[in-house]
């Protein structure tokens, strides 16, 4: 089996990503998203042409990374960070204009 794997799993990634976390990005410009999976892909890709499978830890280990930084970030800034509740408060630290 060649590079299927690690496509498989990105797009695994991708899919529940985008289900689980998308009330966290709805402001984001869609070409910030694209440029993410983007660059992930390519890394994933250059780290498979050198070691393998083990390219797989690449996803994964960004993946954990930002769940990390994502929950620092929320807990340090009062923000709930499976729901970012409040919402407005949420809003105001990523910069974003909120709309009633």
């Amino acid at each position: 089996m060649g590079f299927e794997l690690e496509l498989a799993l990105l797009l695994a990634i991708a899919v529940t990503g985008q289900a689980v976390f998308a009330v966290f990005e709805v402001e984001t410009p869609a070409w910030q998203k694209i440029l993410k999976w983007s660059l992930v892909s390519a890394l994933t890709w250059a780290t498979y042409r050198s070691v393998g499978h083990l390219a797989l830890a690449v996803p994964l280990g960004l993946g954990l990374l930002g769940l990390a930084f994502h929950f620092w970030w929320c807990a340090r800034h009062g923000i709930d960070p499976v729901h970012a509740l409040p919402r407005r408060r949420y809003y105001e630290l990523r910069g974003w204009a909120w709309r009633e």
